[in-house]
Formats: structure tokens, C-alpha cells, sequence
């Protein structure tokens, strides 16, 4: 009977300990995409030798995960697996733009953000390693992970909030035993406001940003400031979105006695418009997205590309699309340095859509794009960076299952030519198909 009574309460003690652990609750979110893609050209160039065409097949695994500790306070966790293109070697070890892992961590698994959610009687606190620089719509978004602590209060229709974001820090530590000098890191700080009405809701971010990396050696630091409003409206049948992005300080701000040549942040502007018309079975739209470039005349200013238009904002299929071509398959080089890469840069840029959904879960649409250069850069002939037609069809295979086939033709234009109007260029055509997983 004693041995009973001693495994009843070593039983009950362990239920008593482990109550906390009982209690929390733990919800899962995530996204799994499987794409296979060819491109024509990996070059723009023509006649060049060593660029043949590319076709491959690629993956990710996305998951976020909450565990709740109690219903005003949580973990927030994400992590991304196996992202990479089938039985291709590793990346490497360097960093990622969108990662707090490098390539090759995130080809197995690599915890991206881990963070506390606190919602307390006077507002909401979030610690720890978060997702930063994602505002209003996706144009100008480059979301990626830094450390920050954030407060945000909410009594609707406003949220305010103030961040203390971390981009580097260089202090001397066990990891980096080396450092001599005080006062290098890359900070920093933010406050927005946003306004919720019917239909849709407007709101402001501000930042000052400051980048002392490169004292002591080189004795200089970088800091500008900037402003970010944006709106988002529904009237009626039309969806409409608007967003600038302005930036002005110093690129380079030498300490005195150590240098001369400052190189200012002189109104580095990008903004974005983008309208549909939803007409039930049928759709159209529109996008005209401008970032300012710089002026090769002015060496002491940067008029432009200090900000671009996001990783996140991808237009079309082969012009400024980050995620799923230049990721994945890399830059179009032409001459002279000119490229399709990243995020758009020093560019006019204008499309139309038209889409139609025959049925519910499919929907067909055509697009169509012209973009300029805003500063034709020094030497070069030309401003016209081309045409591009898309087509794409999304089917929706159940709720959380879809796939994408699509093509698109890119019209070479005489900006990838460089400083020659002798040199040749081809266009480009992309075949691609995606079957995205949400859950």
C-alpha cells in the first residue's frame, strides 16, 4: 500500500511541475513550393559564349510556429527548410539578404526568427529577432530578419509604434575578439502611425538610420533618415494602392581630421500606384512604379539607389522578379555591367493587366510592362530597358493547394547595350510552373 500511495504522489508532482508545460499551446502556419523553371538565355548578350540555357527544379519549406504560454503572451518562431534547387551542390556559407542563416543553412534548416509577443495592459511588446522592413504594400518591402524591441499600442481605428532595430553589431565579444574600437554598430530606429477606415487604411513610418561599421579604419559613418506614407482604399469594384519611400542624409559622413569627399543622401525617392478594377469574371489593372536614379555628373551625391522597390514587389515574371528568378536562376547580364538583377533601381516602369476566371478556381491573366532607366548612366547609349508579356494560369486545386503555369517573353531593349551601339543583344523567354502548399 506504501509503494502505492509513494507512486500516486510522485505522479501527482510530476503533473504539478509540468503544469505550465500542459497549458501552452502550439500553433503551426507555413507554406511548402515546389517550381520547375527554363529560360532561354542567362545572358543578354549575343553570341556569348558559356551561357546556355538553364532548366531545374526547386523547393522550400516554410514554417512559423507560435507557442502560447498564455492568451497575452506567446514565442513566435520560423524557420525555412530544404530551400534549394534538386541534387544541386550546396551555396555556400555566406549570409542571405531574406535570412538570419547563410545559403547552405538554409539548404537543411535555418531558424530565421525566434521572439517574444507580450500583449500587456498598455500595449504590445514584441523582443527578440523579428521580421523588419516590410511596410504598407509589398512594393519596397525587403523583408529580413533583425534583432529588435518594439512596442505598439492599438485603440482602433489607430496603431502607433515605436522599434529599436539592430542591423550590426561589431562589439567586441567572444565572437568577435578582435574589435578595438567603441561605438561601430548599425542601428536603427523607427515610429509609425496608421489610420484603419472602412475599406481599406493609411499610415506613415519614419526612420533614422545610422551605420558605423566602417570606423575605425576608414572614419566615416552612414546616416540618413526617411519618411514612408502609404495608403490602401477600396471603392467599390477598384482596389487601389499607393506607397513613396524618401531617404536624405549622408552616405558618407567623415569624422573631422580623417577625410575629405562627403557624399550626401540627396532625396532618394521611390513610390508606386497600382489600381484594379474587379468586374467579377473578369479583372483589369494597372502599375506605374518609379525609382529615382543617380546623376553619374554628381560624385559628392547620391540622388538615387540608396533604396530600391523590395525584394517583395516582383511585377513580372523576368523584369525585377528577386523570389522567383533572380533567386533562383541568377542575373541577366548585358554589356557594360547592365543587368536585370535584384530590386528595381534608376527606372520608370509601367504595366497593365487583364485577367479572367472561367471558374472559380481558375484564374488567367495577360500583363504587360514597359520600363526606362530614370538616369541613363555615363557612356551608355541608351535609357530603354524593354518590353515584357506575361501569361500566366493559377489553378486552385483545393483550398490551400494551387498551381501556376506561366511564360514570359522580355523584349531586349537598347539599355543593355552599354556604352556601344555596336554591341548585339538578344531577348529573353521564361517558362515556369509552381505548386504552392499553404497551411
Amino acid at each position: 500500500m506504501k509503494r502505492f500511495w509513494l507512486v500516486l504522489l510522485s505522479l501527482g508532482l510530476v503533473m504539478a511541475f509540468s503544469a505550465s508545460v500542459f497549458a501552452a499551446d502550439v500553433k503551426f502556419t507555413g507554406s511548402f513550393y515546389a517550381l520547375g523553371m527554363y529560360q532561354d538565355d542567362t545572358t543578354l548578350v549575343k553570341d556569348a559564349t558559356g551561357y546556355p540555357s538553364t532548366a531545374f527544379y526547386a523547393q522550400r519549406l516554410r514554417v512559423n510556429m507560435e507557442f502560447w504560454a498564455t492568451p497575452a503572451l506567446k514565442v513566435i518562431t520560423r524557420f525555412d527548410a530544404m530551400e534549394r534547387i534538386w541534387s544541386q551542390p550546396v551555396r555556400g556559407t555566406t549570409g542571405t539578404a531574406d535570412s538570419y542563416a547563410s545559403a547552405t543553412e538554409n539548404e537543411n534548416i535555418a531558424f530565421d526568427n525566434i521572439y517574444l509577443w507580450y500583449a500587456s495592459k498598455v500595449g504590445i511588446w514584441s523582443v527578440g529577432v523579428m521580421p523588419d522592413s516590410a511596410w504598407g504594400t509589398a512594393f519596397g518591402d525587403n523583408e529580413a530578419p533583425a534583432g529588435k524591441v518594439a512596442y505598439m499600442f492599438v485603440k482602433m481605428p489607430l496603431v502607433v509604434g515605436v522599434q529599436i532595430v539592430k542591423l550590426g553589431d561589431y562589439s567586441r565579444s567572444v565572437a568577435n575578439p578582435t574589435r578595438t574600437a567603441n561605438d561601430v554598430d548599425y542601428d536603427k530606429y523607427q515610429a509609425f502611425v496608421i489610420y484603419n477606415f472602412k475599406g481599406g487604411s493609411a499610415g506613415v513610418l519614419g526612420y533614422w538610420l545610422r551605420n558605423a561599421a566602417a570606423r575605425p579604419s576608414a572614419s566615416y559613418t552612414t546616416e540618413f533618415y526617411g519618411l514612408l506614407p502609404y495608403v490602401k482604399a477600396k471603392i467599390g469594384p477598384v482596389a487601389i494602392e499607393a506607397e513613396v519611400n524618401w531617404a536624405n542624409g549622408k552616405m558618407v559622413d567623415f569624422e573631422s581630421g580623417y577625410g575629405t569627399g562627403d557624399i550626401k543622401v540627396d532625396n532618394n525617392i521611390i513610390a508606386y500606384l497600382d489600381a484594379v478594377a474587379d468586374l467579377g469574371m473578369f479583372y483589369v489593372g494597372g502599375t506605374v512604379a518609379w525609382a529615382k536614379g543617380d546623376k553619374p555628373s554628381t560624385t559628392d551625391k547620391r540622388e538615387g539607389g540608396i533604396i530600391n522597390c523590395g525584394r517583395d514587389w516582383n511585377p513580372m515574371l523576368i523584369m525585377f522578379n528577386y523570389f522567383d528568378r533572380f533567386w533562383w536562376a541568377g542575373p541577366l547580364m548585358g554589356h557594360g555591367g547592365s543587368s536585370i538583377s535584384g530590386p528595381m533601381t534608376n527606372a520608370l516602369f509601367g504595366s497593365l493587366r487583364a485577367g479572367v476566371r472561367p471558374i472559380s478556381d481558375l484564374d488567367i491573366q495577360v500583363k504587360g510592362a514597359y520600363a526606362v532607366a530614370d538616369k541613363k548612366p555615363s557612356g551608355y547609349q541608351d535609357k530603354d530597358y524593354g518590353w515584357e508579356i506575361d501569361v500566366t494560369a493559377t489553378y486552385k486545386i483545393t483550398n490551400n493547394l494551387s498551381y501556376m503555369l506561366g511564360g514570359g517573353y522580355f523584349f531586349t531593349g537598347d539599355y543593355f547595350k552599354g556604352t556601344s551601339s555596336a554591341n548585339k543583344v538578344v531577348d529573353d523567354f521564361l517558362l515556369i510552373n509552381k505548386l504552392t502548399l499553404t497551411f
